[in-house]
């Protein structure tokens, strides 16, 4: 079956979402000034905090990937419930800009979980069924796409570089689970693939980290910091999601040239 021209559309939404300059940029512009400002302010030991942040993030969005994503299909829009969970993200990055990096590992917990629901939902809308776990851990997948790795081939699109990156890990993580069940959160495939997400995902959490660390960065613009945070991934979930939409009509090799010829 031949590619549609409204799937062509789609498609092309997708990779506008994707492949378009990430959080660096737009917080770089909302600040008037380089993002670099910010990271120059950083203390030395900020990598290391970064990275251990990022990896308790992803261990907390495991478990609730795991555990307790619900299937029920809201009632509410897709833009109703975005920016349901755009204000929830805000009112933590609030507490983020108000105490700085001394929050980092309290609040990128909790605002990596509330993203999550609602890549949960965008991955609802487009079709997926979020009691399977090769869904689940697609959602948290979409962590790892929004942060583009050193090693990513120059070659080949960000967004699927970053999939190529991941894809032996989430298989890996999916077996175990369906051989082992939803409860093994410890186990070495599971550990390797939050990891893995967890130092892509880091990448962005150094973005916002930076621009936070600013001195004329306050409660309200940490605020404004997570919305753009939160908004930033909900982008890559509704671009990764589309992708697999017509991946499963359409295999994702014709999906694949198809996408890098837009």
């Amino acid at each position: 079956m031949p590619i549609s021209k409204a799937e062509l559309a789609d498609l092309k939404r997708a990779k506008s979402l994707l492949e378009n300059p990430g959080l660096a940029a737009r917080l770089s512009s909302m600040l008037g000034s380089p993002l670099e400002r910010g990271i120059a302010m950083l203390p030395a030991r900020f990598q290391s905090t970064v990275q251990k942040a990022s990896e308790a993030a992803m261990m907390k969005a495991l478990d609730v990937a795991i555990n307790s994503i619900s299937s029920e299909t809201s009632r509410k829009s897709n833009l109703t419930r975005d920016r349901a969970h755009k204000f929830a993200a805000a009112t933590s990055g609030a507490v983020g800009g108000a105490f700085g990096l001394l929050a980092l590992s309290v609040e990128l917990p909790i605002s990596t979980t509330i993203m999550l629901r609602s890549v949960a939902d965008i991955a609802k809308s487009e079709g997926e069924n979020i009691q399977h776990i090769e869904t689940r851990l697609a959602c948290l997948t979409v962590f790892a796409i929004g942060g583009r790795a050193a090693s990513d081939d120059a070659a080949e699109s960000g967004y699927f570089a970053a999939r190529l990156a991941m894809s032996g890990a989430v298989s890996e993580a999916s077996r175990y689970l369906a051989e082992k069940g939803m409860s093994k959160a410890g186990a070495p495939a599971l550990i390797r693939l939050t990891s893995l997400i967890a130092s892509r995902f880091g990448i962005v959490v150094s973005e916002k980290a930076a621009a936070q660390a600013i001195p004329i960065i306050g409660a309200a613009s940490g605020a404004l910091i997570n919305t753009l945070f939160i908004e930033h991934f909900q982008n890559m979930a509704r671009g990764h999601f589309i992708v697999r939409r017509l991946e499963k009509i359409h295999g994702a090799e014709p999906v694949r040239v198809a996408y890098l010829s837009i």
